[in-house]
């Protein structure tokens, strides 16, 4: 039996998650949707060709336009939104209505708990929705989860995560690999944290540290940065007495950036000056973008889990590690890979029936030893140690 999938914004995420489909679900048909023509058509061949087969279809069309959206979407499996997360709301409301699976690539907590109220409708619908997919929040949490399964009992959770170039160049040391307003979303703002049990508001660029990996990463500074635990600390609440996530990067980053929000260039509320009214981030976006895209990223992701527990009666440290390269046969990222596919085993699984209907939170939808294998399927060496 073949499953249709769709992928609305094909973009680098969708395409890698559009790509992961054909190759692991079972995939009959995958339609691309983006307005952009050129996108959507590029995107669909480009999937074509790594597959080897006619499996990908582009559609260009403007997603608001609600009527020729549904008629392209009927009979979906599975969608899954990859375009900004102001849209998540409406496209969850679609797929109720079209009973078909849903997951996205998330971005905004509190449209997350809006999409979660509609878990009775997704019931009725007999169609499981979880938000907040991708590499952070995601795939950290379900690594998080696997780590907690480990042992009898967690007590504290800590996790670091981050995005990196394989060839650092100062002054910046640093690639984006993703639009830049998501990378202002993630240091703008606060964090949530769970500290003595409880859930607790923690400042972005707060308690730095240094962390040594295994080369070639070497030394690299972690912070908080907002958004990456999703609900999860909500969810974990009185579960555990700690659970935090921190942003990795090179060192300089961190002292570079908190200068930037110090000054206000992050915020994305309007500013008046000389009778001109300006929103902060777009000007260093403009200025700082340019300088920090490259045509070719070659790019390493990290995400490291710690848990601290009991088992057997006795205290446990387990580590959950996973490295990922840019990939040279297929030109993904690692970012690409990480986040894409993430969302891609999730809207799978739903299509196959393997997850529990209603909308979901990440940390509950699939359990991490679930995720774990199926990365594992796709050549993602995750690796566990006890100490």
């Amino acid at each position: 039996m073949g499953y249709k999938y769709a992928v609305i914004g094909a973009g680098r995420q969708g395409i890698a998650a559009a790509y992961d489909m054909g190759r692991f679900g079972d995939a009959e048909e995958i339609i691309l949707v983006d307005s952009h023509e050129d996108i959507a058509q590029t995107a669909a061949m480009r999937i074509n060709k790594l597959l080897a087969r006619e499996v990908a279809r582009g559609v260009p069309l403007d997603i608001m336009d609600l009527d020729k959206l549904e008629k392209v979407l009927q009979g979906t499996s599975s969608l899954l939104s990859a375009v900004p997360y102001e849209y998540n709301l409406y496209l969850t409301e679609l797929a109720i209505s079209l009973k078909s699976n849903m997951c996205d690539l998330g971005g905004n907590t509190e449209i997350v708990r809006k999409q979660l109220s509609r878990n009775s409708d997704a019931l009725e619908a007999g169609i499981t929705i979880v938000p907040d997919c991708g590499m952070g929040p995601g795939l950290n949490i379900s690594l998080a989860m696997y780590a907690i399964s480990l042992v009898d009992r967690a007590k504290e959770v800590f996790i670091w995560d981050g995005g990196l170039p394989q060839n650092p160049k100062p002054p910046w040391n640093y690639l984006l690999t993703f639009n830049f307003n998501g990378l202002a979303n993630e240091y703008y703002g606060n964090a949530y944290f769970l500290r003595d049990g409880k859930v607790t508001e923690v400042e972005c660029f707060n308690d730095f540290e240094e962390l040594d990996f295994p080369p070639p990463l070497g030394r690299l500074e972690a912070f908080v940065t907002s958004g990456g635990l999703s609900t999860a600390p909500w969810t974990l609440e009185g579960k555990l007495d700690r659970l935090e996530n921190k942003t990795l990067r090179y060192p300089g980053h961190w002292a570079q950036f908190r200068a930037f929000s110090q000054l206000g260039l992050l915020s994305p509320e309007p500013v008046k000056e000389g009778g001109i009214e300006f929103i902060p981030r777009h000007v260093l976006g403009a200025l700082l973008e340019p300088k920090i895209v490259r045509p070719e990223i070659k790019d390493v992701c990290v995400i490291l889990v710690k848990c601290i527990g009991e088992k057997n009666g006795e205290k446990a440290e387990v580590f959950v590690e996973l490295v990922d390269n840019y990939d040279e046969r297929t030109g993904f990222t690692s970012m690409q890979r990480l986040t894409g596919w993430h969302a891609s085993i999730v809207a799978i699984l739903a299509a196959k029936g393997r997850l529990s209907p209603g909308a979901i939170p990440v940390e509950l939808a699939i359990p991490g030893i679930t995720m774990v294998e199926e990365a594992r399927k796709r050549g993602l060496k995750v690796k566990e140690r006890f100490e």
